[in-house]
């Protein structure tokens, strides 16, 4: 279809394009519709309303402009990667200077092996003493402090329930203690 916009470089309406169409170039009247519409929407073909008609026209020059556009554009895009390439290249090589294999640097990479795992190593025997760290001694005693707190409020609780429960219900204390499992025992923790 853009063969026809190249050809005649005119102006058309739609019904020109659907009378023409599928005479020259062999295209279904039902889809031309369909194909001036793509090429609109993909910025091939102009349109413009005039009153109450709509106006199709596409140049040979546009297309031109357009192609030219984009090879610079694409031109751009190459010479800036092939300078990052060059860049890169130029790093890689920069890095490798100083890296050899030799015998010092085999010798110092098997000490650097060497000392990560004695680091493990006296990681791990840390690890094993940890719980002797005074750190850590305090962090036990306040979570002790903070379990006895809680037990015994737990046993005033306890009392509490007992109390009430042998003024409601006049129950004995023995057979409450009996009756729930309580030991005889039973009583703060200090």
């Amino acid at each position: 279809m853009m063969e026809i916009f190249f050809e005649t470089k005119d102006v058309f309406q739609l019904k020109d394009m659907e009378k023409i169409a599928p005479k020259e170039k062999g295209i279904t009247a039902m889809s031309v519709k369909e194909i001036l519409q793509s090429l609109v929407d993909d910025g091939m073909v102009d349109t413009d309303r005039i009153g109450t008609s709509n106006y199709f026209w596409a140049f040979p020059s546009k297309a031109l402009h357009a192609r030219k556009r984009k090879l610079e554009a694409l031109e751009t895009q190459l010479a800036e990667s092939s300078q990052k390439k060059e860049r890169l290249q130029q790093s890689t090589e920069k890095s490798k200077i100083g890296r050899q294999e030799t015998e010092e640097r085999a010798a110092l990479t098997k000490e650097l092996a060497a000392l990560r795992q004695k680091k493990e190593h006296l990681m791990a025997e840390i690890e094993k003493y940890k719980e002797c760290d005074p750190d850590v001694v305090e962090e036990i005693r306040q979570a002790n402090k903070v379990a006895k707190e809680a037990a015994n409020r737990w046993t005033d609780n306890i009392f509490a329930i007992k109390s009430w429960a042998k003024r409601k219900f006049g129950f004995e204390e023995n057979r409450i203690d009996k009756s729930f499992g309580i030991p005889e025992d039973f009583d703060y923790i200090d």
